[in-house]
């Protein structure tokens, strides 16, 4: 896996952080969205574990 890949994937989980964040703080958050958005969290999370035990 390329840095630039490591590198996209960092910002896709962030990103998806702050999108829980953002949803969480809602009057009325919708919990469907944010078991999606945990779940492509923990796959990103997942895939850089990987990362870190091949290399």
């Amino acid at each position: 896996m390329e840095l630039s890949h490591i590198s996209a994937l960092e910002a896709k989980h962030a990103g998806l952080e702050r999108r829980i964040a953002e949803e969480l703080v809602r009057p009325s958050p919708d919990g469907v969205l944010i078991m999606e958005l945990k779940r492509r969290k923990l796959r990103i999370k997942e895939e850089l574990a990987q990362f870190q035990l091949v290399h």
